[in-house]
């Protein structure tokens, strides 16, 4: 059966610190009871994410997990080029790849066009399954992390961008005009494709949006999220409007 927002955990945690560690926690406890084949994750970019990194690079932390069993993916890439100080898979590369022995990470290509690129992971994700067509009884990732904005997007999926209406590709683009660069983004239909979505969201900033997210307000992007599986939310005291 698939979940949508509305029936998604949400867990308040003290501080962004400690969204982090139970993100850490969530991931080593799924790739440990993942025996039947690769643990695909789909990263996602931003301080907490790169704080977790941080997190699973420590000695301590990193031992734990059997890394030859986790294949490494991302939600989504702003298309710049290879090495970019902006790119999600530079910074996931420096403070966690680099420093354990995971050897099945597949970045998101930037050489060619966005569509291109775009069409060229879907390729990636689809030879990874073994199949062209998604079966909800087999999901495509063991986990997805997701960010929510300060605008309600998750990924690259921002509002009014014509990837919000895919059905059919596992990858699309976007060229937001309120941030950055050109994105390459998973589509709905890849993302519901999950045993497991986590939402990771700190900061006073995000009250409102938060608040949007749990009631499951579609008219935001990051609300119209699906999985086959479960949907948690690791949330912050400032974001849930709580005093430090």
């Amino acid at each position: 059966m698939t979940t949508d927002i509305r029936a998604a955990t949400l867990e308040t945690l003290p501080d962004s610190e400690a969204v982090a560690l139970r993100m850490a926690d969530l991931l080593v406890e799924g790739i440990l009871a993942k025996t039947d084949g690769p643990f695909r994750v789909a990263l996602s970019g931003g301080s907490t994410p790169k704080r977790l990194f941080e997190i699973l690079a420590t000695p301590s932390r990193a031992k734990l997990i059997p890394w030859e069993r986790v294949e490494i993916f991302y939600g989504d890439e702003r298309h710049v080029p290879e090495g970019h100080a902006d790119s999600n898979h530079t910074v996931g590369q420096s403070v966690l790849l680099s420093r354990v022995p995971v050897q099945n990470v597949h970045a998101i290509p930037t050489g060619g066009t966005a569509e291109e690129d775009a069409k060229a992971y879907e390729k990636t994700l689809q030879a990874a399954y073994g199949a062209t067509t998604l079966d909800p009884q087999r999901p495509l990732f063991d986990l997805v992390m997701l960010g929510l904005g300060t605008d309600g997007h998750t990924a690259s999926l921002f509002p009014g961008q014509p990837v919000l209406k895919e059905r059919t590709a596992w990858v699309g683009t976007a060229a937001p005009s309120t941030a950055p660069y050109e994105r390459i983004t998973l589509t709905y239909p890849a993302i519901q494709s999950s045993a497991l979505v986590v939402f990771l969201v700190t900061g006073a900033s995000k009250v409102e949006m938060l608040e949007r997210l749990v009631e499951g307000d579609s008219s935001i992007p990051s609300a119209r999220v699906t999985s086959e599986g479960r949907i948690i939310i690791l949330a912050d005291r400032a974001a849930v409007g709580e005093d430090a």
